[in-house]
């Protein structure tokens, strides 16, 4: 149980505040996460990792020189939002390009990658690196749906090392790739762990057993056994790591943790220590740096999981290279001090939206009105939005669309009035989308008006074409988000087919307008076919065939938008044909109620 907090909300950010303040030669708190104290050479791969608190020393706690450069911190056991993740990138970043690294995770997948969309429309090159070391998660042919839990440390130091030696962004991807794909971790649970403010464990052990292969929040795992001794449990991790690799080890010398995951004592951790090392020498494998200690934890959890890495040459040395962080020190760095990082909290912000040409800012204003009018069809629809989502999800897909346009509403209507052109326009709206309606929605509307932003830019009044170009982009970012494909029950299932027809009828000559009015008859189409499939992906895919007969929350929200979004736009022809009406014409007004003026 959490003891020591205050406001249960705050106790995430407090946790990075108070880090920073016991180390402050090695961090500065930034809203969202921490930054290095000390200033990285201009180009060197910027190494950002994350994920939800709770774990420490991940992620924070393993800031600074010869380690990660920055860490996004969720709430406990929460995502960071994508504007945070991105925030605290852009600190960090010194032009070398960006790597965001997390466990594998659904909601940091989405958020994360919501983040790299929107930092490559502001011209970053961002790589992202998912750790899925987690056995028990996932049979080996199934291996890149794994949890990512302790192999996070083995992976990520390798990954930061390969940038302080200044390797160019292509080579550290690989690099933490590469780290990956040789590392395994197992691990078992004696008890549950307590979230600050709750009186009772997100899980229970019964006394004498210990839960197989549960993840680092409690995710199910492989199920219960009697406690065994310390020898026997060390036996289990281990056989069933090597089981997993099989007989072609990629090497004899190997990282090894030992990981207590907030409860388990050091001195239990290196009993343990002492069988798996009569038996790492037994089965031919070397432990290099051997790590004993608490390094990926679960708040109070009492268990323990082991990680192996199996090394080549280059991964070796790069996981006995020099770093200096709160919670990870290896080595000497040298005695010369490291110079300091200035950091400018308004650099922390989105950059301001950027002024467009008369052509597209006046293709902004109109994209305001109708970003008013999304928001009130939307609201018009919560209740029934909700109700199809509530068979076989959690009933919340109305609020979060509804909240989600409200925001995306406003923030259009700001940007446009203070001049922004169409790109910055939209991308603001979809950051304030994202971050209002949380959730999976609201990552891959965010995620989706990021990248069309990217491809409509701010210079020109867009063509048709770019507008088709820029929907599939918008789309693309959702499959890439998302990971989901047709037939699988969701949003894509009616932005495909949009997406595919608006292309289809520019590319045969038809105005905007026309192909815009086809392709949300596609849209619809294509939204009322789901009530016959079963879902495959998003959370509806836990309930089985209780989704037949009803349509998909995401694909009917999606068709909803886009028939209200191509309804409002002006008929008169090409977007921004009129720049001169940025002169006389300004987006609608919204009173405090939300009703359009």
């Amino acid at each position: 149980m959490t003891f020591a907090h205050n406001d249960a909300d705050a106790f995430a950010r407090e946790a990075v505040e108070g880090l920073a303040a016991a180390y402050p030669d090695h961090l500065v708190a930034v809203t969202g996460g921490a930054v290095r104290a000390t200033a990285s050479p201009e180009g060197e791969v910027c190494v950002v990792l994350g994920g939800g608190s709770g774990h420490y020393p991940a992620f924070a706690g393993w800031v600074g020189r010869g380690f990660a450069h920055a860490a996004a911190c969720g709430n406990t056991f929460a995502s960071p939002p994508a504007t945070h993740v991105a925030s605290v990138a852009r600190a960090a970043q010194t032009g070398g390009g960006i790597v965001l690294g997390f466990g594998n995770y659904a909601g940091d997948v989405l958020h994360f990658g919501q983040a790299a969309e929107i930092l490559r429309s502001e011209g970053h090159d961002v790589r992202i690196l998912t750790v899925a070391d987690d056995v028990a998660s996932a049979p080996p042919e199934q291996s890149r749906t794994r949890r990512g839990v302790a192999g996070d440390l083995v992976v990520f130091k390798c990954l930061a090392a390969a940038a302080a030696e200044g390797m160019d962004l292509d080579a550290v991807e690989e690099v933490g790739r590469r780290a990956d794909e040789r590392t395994r971790s197992f691990g078992v649970a004696f008890t549950g762990c307590t979230l600050p403010g709750a009186t009772e464990p997100l899980f229970t052990v019964a006394d004498g057993r210990m839960g197989l292969g549960l993840g680092i929040h409690g995710e199910q795992g492989l199920g219960e056994t009697d406690l065994v001794s310390a020898d026997e449990l060390a036996d289990l991790m281990l056989e069933r790591i090597l089981a997993d690799v099989g007989d072609e080890r990629p090497s004899g010398r190997v990282a090894v943790l030992v990981n207590g995951l907030g409860s388990t004592t050091h001195e239990e951790l290196f009993v343990l220590y002492r069988r798996l090392a009569q038996r790492l020498a037994d089965a031919g494998l070397t432990p290099v740096a051997p790590e004993v200690g608490e390094l990926v934890t679960s708040l109070d959890m009492a268990g323990v999981s082991l990680t192996v890495t199996f090394l080549d040459d280059e991964l070796e040395r790069l996981w006995l290279a020099p770093a200096d962080t709160p919670a990870f020190r290896r080595g000497s760095l040298g005695a010369e001090a490291a110079p300091r990082r200035v950091v400018d909290e308004e650099g922390v912000s989105a950059p301001p939206a950027r002024a467009g040409s008369p052509e597209s800012a006046y293709a902004a204003q109109q994209l305001a009105l109708v970003l008013a009018s999304v928001r009130d069809a939307v609201a018009d629809e919560a209740g029934r939005l909700g109700e199809i989502d509530a068979v076989a999800g959690d009933g919340d897909h109305g609020i979060g669309m509804s909240r989600g346009t409200a925001a995306a509403a406003r923030a259009g209507e700001q940007a446009a009035g203070a001049g922004a052109g169409l790109g910055a326009t939209l991308a603001a709206a979809g950051l304030a989308w994202s971050e209002d309606a949380g959730g999976t929605s609201g990552a891959l509307w965010g995620g989706a008006l990021a990248a069309a932003a990217a491809r409509l830019g701010d210079d020109t009044a867009p063509t048709d074409t770019d507008v088709a170009e820029a929907v599939q982009a918008g789309v693309d970012a959702v499959t890439r988000l998302g990971g989901a494909s047709i037939g699988d029950k969701t949003m894509v299932d009616a932005a495909q087919p949009f997406a595919q027809e608006l292309t289809d009828r520019v590319a045969d000559g038809a105005d905007l307008r026309t192909a815009l009015e086809s392709a949300v008859d596609a849209a619809r189409r294509a939204a009322d076919a789901t009530a016959d499939l079963v879902a495959h992906a998003g959370r509806a895919r836990t309930h089985g065939d209780a989704s037949l007969g009803t349509p998909d929350a995401g694909a009917v929200s999606f068709a909803l938008v886009a028939q209200t979004a191509t309804s409002a736009w002006p008929a008169e022809g090409a977007v921004g044909e009129s720049p001169t009406a940025t002169t006389t014409s300004t987006p609608a007004t919204t009173d405090p109620e939300g009703a359009s003026s």
